[in-house]
């Protein structure tokens, strides 16, 4: 594996654009459509129609899409340490850090550095025993990135056909919040993904996680729950406190289940804690920094139940 330089990035983008089947320009870090971060110029690209992934075997990979209403609510911090908590019971796993304009995976699962190329594919970095492409490994220091639907639509099909991923057990896509044009285009591109939709317990975030479940109306997925995240923390003499109010999770569940007509379940309800910032913060899941913890066990406990 070799260290990618920029001019190499744009070089090697440029080719994978101008592949048979490929528009020319779309590629990451490419020339005339540039995905640069910064700004792109797409104001001319056409909204294409957008075809589910064909070109990588997913026919083993059970496939989740971590979703929520509202940003804030963990739902990166989440999707961290479900990977890392299935990747330490030996399943093979992937993330696909598809917050495009907000990526923080490479954080979270402390890889740093560029990307790296192998054979004419990108190689997904590994950490902690979990696979993981994110922007993140396109981008220097903290350059914005500025990009509209069509631009972003194509970056995370080469992030799906273009990496080498491996045989792989289980896929988590970290989605942005809300329903917009990244949630969009996973539905097209993974129409087998599962939604896990992440709230708090306030109502605030009750009501616009409600919204964004209901988005699988349109798009036809599963919502194989609701995960309530922060929701209540334990003081050292046993008292516990809601800081965030009381019963989020539970709204979102039954309202999901009126509107979509399924049965929708609170899968788990993970502790506010410290460690848990600490954690994602030196890029050390907290499944895996204390595992012991009480959060820790919470999110082992829901990955048992994804994978049963």
């Amino acid at each position: 594996m070799i260290e990618v330089t920029a001019a190499e990035r744009a070089a090697w983008a440029e080719q994978l654009a101008n592949r048979p089947s490929r528009h020319a320009g779309a590629g990451i870090g490419g020339h005339e459509h540039s995905l640069a971060p910064g700004g792109a110029s797409e104001s001319d690209i056409e909204d294409e129609p957008t075809e589910p992934v064909d070109e990588w075997d997913l026919a083993s990979a059970q496939v989740f899409a971590v979703a929520s209403g509202k940003g804030g609510v963990g739902k990166s911090t989440i999707t961290a340490n479900l990977a890392a908590a299935l990747a330490q019971k030996g399943l093979k796993v992937g993330v696909l850090d598809a917050d495009l304009n907000g990526f923080s995976m490479p954080r979270m699962l402390g890889v740093q550095g560029a990307a790296c190329k192998s054979e004419g594919s990108i190689v997904a970095p590994e950490a902690h025993g979990v696979k993981m492409m994110s922007l993140g490994m396109f981008t220097t220091g903290q350059e914005a990135v500025i990009w509209r639907g069509p631009v972003m639509n194509r970056a995370l099909q080469q992030f799906l056909t273009e990496t080498d991923w491996g045989d792989l057990d289980v896929l988590f896509v970290d989605l942005p919040p809300g329903t917009g044009d990244v949630a969009i285009s996973i539905a097209k591109l993974l129409p087998q993904a599962e939604i896990l939709l992440v709230t708090t317990p306030q109502l605030v975030a009750a009501e616009v996680a409600a919204r964004a479940g209901a988005m699988t109306l349109h798009t036809h997925q599963r919502v194989r729950g609701i995960i309530e995240n922060m929701a209540y923390f334990d003081l050292p003499d046993g008292t516990r406190i809601t800081p965030f109010g009381e019963g989020g999770g539970t709204q979102v569940a039954q309202t999901l289940t009126k509107q979509l007509g399924q049965p929708t379940e609170l899968l788990a309800q993970i502790p506010l804690s410290d460690e848990v910032r600490k954690g994602s913060d030196a890029g050390i899941p907290v499944v895996i920094s204390d595992p012991d913890s009480a959060p820790a066990r919470a999110v082992q406990t829901l990955a048992n139940l994804l994978v049963e």
